[in-house]
C-alpha cells in the first residue's frame, strides 16, 4: 500500500526480469496502478491499455458482446483481455497468442491473467500461429511490439491476406501501430491502401502521441 501511494509522486518499480525477446520487463506502480513496461515503452496497462480501450470503443462494446470468439496477437501483461472481460463483460472465447513466455509469467503473477475464464493463452510466434489455426474470428486484435519496434511481417501481403482470411464477415481487425517518424506514417499509408472495397478501413492518428489505430471491418 505504501508503494502504491508513493507511485502518485514517482513510479515505484517492484519487479524486473530479462527475457528472450525483451532486454528488460518491469512491473511498476505508476499513479496507483500496476503497469508492465519494456525498456523504452509501456507494454500493458498504463497508456497502452488506454490506446486499445479507445479502439474497442470505436468498434463498440455492444457490438463486441455479440461476437463469439476473439483473437489477440500480442498479449504481454494482458491489459486488453482485462478490458474485454471486465469492461465489456465479454462471455465468448478469447485466444491470446504471445511469443514471450516471460511476459505471460509476469502477467499471471502480477495481473491475474490466469484467473479469467474462457481464455486460452498460447506461447507461440504470431506469424506461425496464424498460418496453422483453422478457426475464424469475429475480432482480431494485433498489438505486437519488441520494445518500440514493430516486426516487418505485420505489414507484408502474406500476413495481411492470412489475417483477412481468418476474419469472419462483419468482423473487425483492431491494429495498434507506433508512428515515430515519416517512414512510419508512410508505412501506415501503404498498409491502408492494401484493403479493397470489401473492407471499411478507418485510421485514428495521434492516440497517446505516438500510436495510430486501425479499425478494419470485413464487409464481404
Amino acid at each position: 500500500m505504501i508503494k502504491r501511494l508513493l507511485s502518485y509522486i514517482l513510479p515505484v518499480k517492484i519487479y524486473q526480469k530479462k527475457s528472450e525477446f525483451s532486454k528488460n520487463l518491469e512491473v511498476t506502480w505508476n499513479n496507483g496502478y500496476l503497469v508492465l513496461d519494456s525498456e523504452n515503452t509501456n507494454y500493458s496497462f498504463g497508456s497502452l491499455q488506454r490506446v486499445l480501450k479507445k479502439g474497442l470503443k470505436y468498434i463498440g462494446y455492444e457490438r463486441i458482446n455479440t461476437f463469439e470468439n476473439i483473437l489477440i496477437l500480442g498479449v504481454a501483461g494482458g491489459s486488453v483481455i482485462e478490458t474485454i472481460k471486465n469492461d465489456i463483460k465479454f462471455k465468448g472465447k478469447i485466444t491470446g497468442v504471445e511469443i514471450d513466455a516471460t511476459a505471460i509469467e509476469i502477467a499471471n503473477k502480477y495481473f491475474g491473467l490466469n484467473n479469467y475464464k474462457n481464455v486460452e493463452i498460447i506461447i507461440e510466434d504470431a506469424f506461425e500461429f496464424v498460418l496453422k489455426t483453422k478457426e475464424k474470428y469475429d475480432l482480431i486484435v494485433i498489438d505486437i511490439f519488441q520494445d518500440t519496434t514493430m516486426p516487418n511481417f505485420l505489414f507484408e501481403d502474406f500476413f495481411i491476406n492470412r489475417i483477412n482470411f481468418l476474419l469472419k464477415v462483419n468482423g473487425f481487425i483492431l491494429f495498434n501501430t507506433m508512428v515515430l517518424d515519416y517512414q512510419d506514417r508512410r508505412r501506415n499509408a501503404v498498409y491502408k491502401s492494401k484493403f479493397d472495397n470489401n473492407y471499411s478501413v478507418r485510421l485514428y492518428p495521434k492516440i497517446e502521441v505516438h500510436n495510430e489505430l486501425f479499425t478494419i471491418k470485413k464487409l464481404a
